[in-house]
């Protein structure tokens, strides 16, 4: 707060005495405000009786493989993020979590697995969106559960995604998650952002009455890049009462990108609560999310509030919760916290999670908007006021990101609403979510001057609270690296090793003792993202000069790859391209061998090829190593290529497969 303008040493002990009381501040701080800075305060009044929606919540988006690497962290590390995000007071304090239904299948930077590879085949403790339930579940028993697809498994409708069958297993990962992970899904999708199909919608709704479930469905996740755009389902809810009647909410994604205007009448005219139900504080370019207040706090500190003045939404979801991947995958840094390097305990609490919670530690799910007390301020910001269930508290969250100078707002109080103590909380450039006054307000009335480019939460609530936890420094990946994956769970991912298509699990070796790393799908999926080779990455994208190798058992038709110096690996850059850009050497069961050089939206160079005859069906020896411009590749103990290039300098190491069941051991990375 501030009260200045004039450089007098009078005006100057008026400031420090209006900051050091209370009372002073709620009876003359208007007058001051006027005198001072020569213009009448702008005026709210807070009704408890004033019309307004249900606030639905703040939440985020568990997809796209945007949580792999959390479930490697250490203790206490791991535990100390899951605190930041889900703890109530103590940080992000998120009301809803929203996971992917994983399907082995590329949804933006992993394949998530699949609970059921087969329509016999059933595994719930696969990946880890059930272990993420059940961690944010722990911590706020009260946290809202919604699950959409991405894709599907290939068995599903014989390739149709639209289908009893997909129906059968969406019902099928709601009901493992009740059974066996004691978590209640409430709201479930129908297949992120692809138009929807109103038989299908129809058809899982009656499969989910059937079945006694609670899950409400939301529809339709949309875009504004597909067909009849983010809003299309609009008219067929408007012509159709049974489709009408099956839907909960209608959910839209990235509502402020391309410019797009605010909600249609159309839409708000249904009577169904609107949802922003992915949703990202993009600044335009670059990464995601600024890892600090300035760029990804105040986009966000401004979304939040104008979700609701602008387009009416309730409710609004981060994609995603944390960046747990690699950051040359697509749409690095996405996540409220950064967290991607597991073997450091390493993590990053950044401005978007105190951004967030300047609501959800100030309003709960079912709270009320005052629509009469919520708008923008004159000089550039906005705000949203907020009463409880109790009809007695409530909360003013107001940014004024943007603004040039203070500005004074008048508050009064009435309609039943407490007029006890307001304490004040602010976030800008020099304070991190702290309360930084308490006001006694007088006669239901006080003032207050909010600085520029800053975050307020006023509230009538108290046990609002800012973690302390703080993360050990960064480490690089480990170097030099060996994975025998003979200490890993049977039937689960190797520890650091992110799928980008495909499921790389640790099964019993073929033909010699112990475990191996299997790529175990042999049906490709249905598809959402561009569709990729099997591939598992791992590494550092600094490393330039290193030996990748691994022992490989392939079978009949299929083949092995060893990739390094990964220079990228979105897949969105080339739709087509079945490997990342970088060096890729690989070997097919029937001897064929070839050395690529990658690039995405530009011809695959093959640098070398060739064949060998004696390939037997056992194991073999891949290495593929590095040293300035010299590629060398070895098969067995035969060198089979040295050739020298220059496109790629540095990278991250992968090993691939096609769509059969090749097994690797004994996984290494060395310096030459």
């Amino acid at each position: 707060m501030k009260l200045h303008v004039w450089a007098s040493d009078f005006v100057s002990l008026i400031s420090r005495l209006a900051k050091a009381s209370a009372l002073f501040l709620c009876v003359g701080i208007s007058l001051i405000s006027i005198g001072l800075y020569g213009q009448e305060p702008v005026k709210v009044t807070l009704d408890g009786g004033g019309p307004g929606l249900r606030f639905e919540g703040l939440g985020a988006v568990s997809a796209g493989a945007s949580s792999r690497l959390l479930i490697d962290y250490p203790e206490p590390e791991r535990s100390q993020i899951l605190d930041y995000l889900f703890k109530p007071n103590y940080g992000a304090a998120l009301q809803h979590l929203k996971v992917e239904i994983g399907s082995d299948v590329n949804s933006t930077d992993g394949s998530e697995p699949s609970h059921m590879r087969s329509r016999g085949d059933a595994d719930y403790d696969r990946g880890y969106e059930w272990w993420l339930m059940t961690e944010a579940r722990k911590r706020n028993p009260k946290i809202i559960l919604d699950a959409l697809p991405w894709g599907a498994p290939g068995w599903v409708g014989d390739g149709h995604i639209y289908s009893n069958d997909m129906a059968d297993y969406v019902v099928d990962f709601l009901k493992a998650a009740a059974r066996e992970h004691h978590t209640e899904v409430q709201y479930v999708g129908i297949w992120n952002e692809r138009m929807y199909n109103s038989e299908y919608v129809k058809a899982l709704h009656a499969k989910l009455v059937s079945e006694h479930l609670l899950a409400k469905i939301v529809c339709c996740d949309s875009y504004p890049g597909i067909p009849f755009g983010e809003w299309g389902i609009v008219d067929a809810l408007a012509a159709d009462p049974v489709l009408k009647g099956d839907i909960a909410a209608i959910g839209v994604h990235y509502p402020r990108e391309r410019s797009a205007p605010p909600s249609p009448d159309s839409a708000r005219a249904l009577g169904i609560p609107l949802w922003s139900s992915e949703d990202q504080p993009n600044p335009g370019s670059g990464p995601f999310v600024s890892r600090d207040w300035r760029v990804g706090g105040r986009i966000l500190a401004r979304q939040y509030i104008n979700n609701y003045l602008e387009d009416r939404f309730t409710k609004t979801e981060i994609w995603s919760p944390v960046t747990s991947y690699y950051d040359l995958l697509a749409a690095p840094n996405s996540g409220l916290m950064y967290a991607n390097t597991p073997w450091s305990g390493h993590y990053e609490v950044q401005g978007t999670i105190w951004a967030t919670a300047h609501t959800t530690q100030f309003a709960e799910p079912g709270w009320q908007y005052l629509d009469a007390a919520s708008g923008h301020l004159p000089k550039g910001g906005a705000y949203v006021s907020l009463r409880s269930t109790n009809k007695k508290d409530w909360s003013v969250v107001l940014n004024t990101i943007g603004a040039p100078a203070a500005q004074t707002v008048a508050f009064q109080v009435q309609g039943g609403l407490s007029s006890g103590h307001v304490y004040v909380w602010e976030t800008n450039n020099t304070h991190t979510f702290e309360r930084v006054f308490v006001i006694a307000p007088h006669n239901g009335g006080f003032s207050y001057t909010f600085d520029p480019d800053s975050l307020y939460s006023l509230t009538t609530t108290t046990g609002q609270a800012k973690g302390t936890a703080v993360p050990p420094a960064d480490k690089p990946f480990p170097f030099p690296y060996l994975d025998t994956f003979d200490h890993s769970p049977k039937g689960r991912a190797a520890r650091f090793l992110a799928d980008q298509d495909g499921a790389f699990e640790v099964q019993s070796c073929r033909g010699r003792d112990g475990l191996c790393l299997q790529q175990v799908i042999t049906r490709t999926p249905i598809p959402w993202a561009p569709l990729p080779d099997p591939f598992t990455i791992a590494g550092d994208v600094r490393w330039a000069d290193y030996t990748l190798s691994a022992d490989v058992q392939i079978p009949t038709y299929g083949s092995a790859a060893l990739m390094a110096r990964i220079d990228s690996a979105d897949v969105f850059k080339d739709r087509t391209a079945l490997y990342p850009s970088g060096y890729i050497f690989r070997v097919s069961r029937d001897g064929h061998w070839e050395i690529l050089s990658t690039h995405f939206k530009s011809p695959t160079a093959t640098l070398a090829s060739g064949v060998v005859s004696d390939m037997g069906q056992g194991w073999h020896h891949l290495r593929l190593a590095c040293h300035g411009t010299t590629i060398e590749a070895i098969l067995d103990a035969r060198r089979v290529a040295v050739i020298d290039d220059t496109s790629h300098k540095s990278g991250m190491i992968a090993i691939g497969a096609d769509w059969s069941q090749v097994q690797f051991d004994n996984l290494s990375i060395e310096p030459n």
